[in-house]
């Protein structure tokens, strides 16, 4: 590509979603209650968590940290969002625009792995019950924790480094409400087969190889089932696992459905149909989900609502 084709750009322009003008308040009020829903209700998560000593095991210390990214993968793109919908020109300076798309990788592989560590925690649970206590060490829970966390910075931080390196053309246009790698990608007039190569290699690492681990985790919690099968133990299975599951399939369902099936038709609708699915819904139903299904979280919930009411009515 020539040099004289190329510009310095200094900020991008959000196309956002697809929304009639007649219709923009009524969708920025319903997503503006998604995202404080999504706020309130891991904050409620990582607060009970904190406070109840009976929380404090290694499901529900990944389960903290689960909520603590869906807590931040929200915020990385819906306070963009709401703000460019009330905004006659929806741009991002270039800067944030890149700071935009690591933290959005960041969260969404963090999620990723967080989401393996859980489901060997229930393999220990179910299949190694009397051992569970030792294997699953809070040094092996802070190991497996600490590691996702540099794991994903540095994939990241690969990634943000790489799409910072390249030229874009005239065109700054982002067909989309975030800055998604991708639709960069597209805009980028430099050569970009290192990052797809990359993109390639980390995907499988990120994605293939997470999925593949929870489904052998599965596999063997199921065998380890059907050797002794009782109701009980069907029912003591589907208790754990249930509300993790559910989160998997949600997490992973999108992504299936968004990089393995593509779609010739309306394609860029559906790229972001499935996105606000995993930026904008999944956060917000996982709280739900987990409180829900799980004893334990309802339970704590109700210990600290009556405690704080007992203390309420005492400082009349």
């Amino acid at each position: 590509m020539k040099m004289e084709n190329q510009s310095i750009v200094s900020e991008f322009l959000l196309l956002g979603l697809p929304i009639e003008p007649d219709q923009r308040d009524l969708f920025y009020a319903l997503f503006l209650a998604m995202y404080l829903t999504t706020v309130l209700g891991n904050l409620l998560i990582i607060l009970l968590i904190h406070l109840d000593s009976h929380l404090h095991t290694p499901m529900y210390f990944f389960l903290s940290n689960l909520s603590f990214s869906d807590l931040c993968f929200s915020s990385v793109t819906m306070p963009e969002l709401l703000q460019n919908m009330q905004s006659q020109v929806p741009s991002i300076p270039y800067a944030g625009c890149l700071t935009q798309m690591y933290f959005f990788l960041l969260f969404a592989d963090l999620e990723s792995f967080l989401l393996v560590a859980m489901a060997y925690d229930r393999y220990v649970a179910i299949c190694f019950p009397l051992h569970y206590t030792t294997i699953m060490s809070p040094k092996l829970c802070f190991s497996l924790g600490a590691l996702s966390w540099v794991l994903t910075t540095f994939i990241s931080l690969l990634h943000t480094l790489l799409t910072a390196r390249l030229s874009f053309c005239d065109d700054n246009v982002i067909p989309h409400f975030f800055c998604d790698m991708s639709a960069l990608l597209k805009l980028a007039c430099s050569d970009i087969q290192i990052n797809e190569m990359i993109i390639f290699i980390f995907g499988g690492l990120v994605i293939i190889v997470p999925f593949l681990l929870i489904f052998l985790s599965y596999a063997r919690i199921v065998s380890s089932i059907l050797k002794v099968p009782s109701a009980r133990g069907i029912r003591k299975a589907f208790s754990t696992c249930g509300s993790h599951l559910s989160v998997v399939s949600l997490f992973y369902g999108t992504i299936i459905g968004l990089y393995l099936c593509p779609s010739t038709n309306n394609s860029t609708i559906k790229e972001m149909t499935l996105a606000v699915m995993y930026t904008v819904v999944t956060p917000m139903l996982n709280p739900f989900i987990y409180s829900l299904r799980n004893q334990d979280i309802r339970g704590a919930l109700r210990k600290i609502f009556l405690k704080w009411t007992i203390q309420f009515l005492l400082g009349q």
